[in-house]
């Protein structure tokens, strides 16, 4: 297991710097780091949205109503609070802080989150991290599912001010027990002040997202809510010029271009009309214990 980076190595730059478009919903801000015009995608990731912090008065909460998804997976990860997950297939799972919900839609799922009641009482602070994988091709039209997998069971490593979360995919000869449909990785990282981290090589496609503080990759500072491409191949060393929060992720390329509209993707812009059509006839099936809400599709 080597964390740190080896002494000597000179770290190439970030090919690409992403400032996410920022959106503020009243209560909290959405960063959206993926899609962005100047990138697509990062090996499977299509999109990733930075949530908060948010703080909740006693009464307010996250309200997500029910919405629909095909051809994707998504992995949420909080770093503060709760969410409480409920779906189609009939799941209700309250995620906190170090766990992970792996919500596949295959062929369709619809699910929401909220807040649950008692936190709703007494209110919140909340930040979270959401991305959606896309799915390979032969795997678009797969059977929904859904897994949670507590804090307890990923990988925790940890080597002279440097500590990081294996929450999916494999890392430092470690393995996330997250099981996924093609080559993902995902790292909570906390890096201590002066300590330094090399981004594994294993994948072709790589980023970094930096939730909290500055950092230093070959010889240039990055500030915190920015998206770090990197160029497959190249030797990334990323040190802390204060304690930093970061995620690293990636992957292998995805098997051809994917078209992305609203919560849908997929290969087929045809599959994506089924969609539409299949959320207007209430066709994704309902969600026990919300039922009453949904979210109608934009116009």
């Amino acid at each position: 297991m080597e964390l740190l980076a080896q002494h000597g190595l000179v770290s190439a730059s970030p090919e690409l710097v992403i400032e996410p478009a920022s959106k503020d919903l009243g209560d909290f801000q959405v960063r959206r780091a993926l899609p962005s015009i100047k990138r697509r995608l990062v090996g499977p990731f299509v999109f990733l949205d930075h949530m908060g912090p948010a703080v909740f008065a006693p009464g307010q909460g996250l309200d997500v109503r029910p919405h629909p998804h095909i051809g994707l997976a998504t992995l949420t990860y909080l770093l503060d609070g709760a969410i409480l997950h409920r779906d189609s297939l009939g799941n209700a799972q309250t995620i906190v802080p170090g766990g992970v919900n792996w919500m596949t839609a295959g062929r369709g799922i619809a699910h929401s989150e909220r807040t649950e009641a008692g936190l709703r009482s007494t209110g919140q602070s909340m930040t979270a991290v959401q991305s959606w994988i896309a799915l390979p091709q032969a795997h678009e039209e797969t059977d929904p599912g859904f897994f949670h997998h507590p804090g307890a069971v990923l990988p925790l490593l940890s080597d002279r001010g440097v500590q990081v979360h294996v929450v999916v995919g494999e890392a430092f000869g470690v393995r996330a027990p997250v099981s996924t449909f093609s080559d993902t990785f995902y790292l909570d990282v906390l890096l201590d002040a002066g300590a330094a981290i090399s981004v594994p090589t294993l994948y072709a496609e790589r980023a970094a997202y930096l939730l909290e503080g500055e950092v230093e990759i070959g010889g240039e500072n990055f500030a915190e809510h920015r998206l770090l491409v990197f160029r497959p191949g190249d030797e990334i060393i990323i040190r802390a010029r204060a304690k930093v929060r970061l995620v690293i992720l990636g992957g292998e390329p995805l098997d051809g271009p994917r078209h992305l509209w609203w919560n849908f993707v997929s290969s087929r812009k045809e599959r994506i009309e089924q969609a539409r059509q299949e959320w207007r006839d209430h066709r994704f099936g309902v969600i026990p214990g919300d039922e009453f809400e949904r979210i109608e599709l934009p116009e």
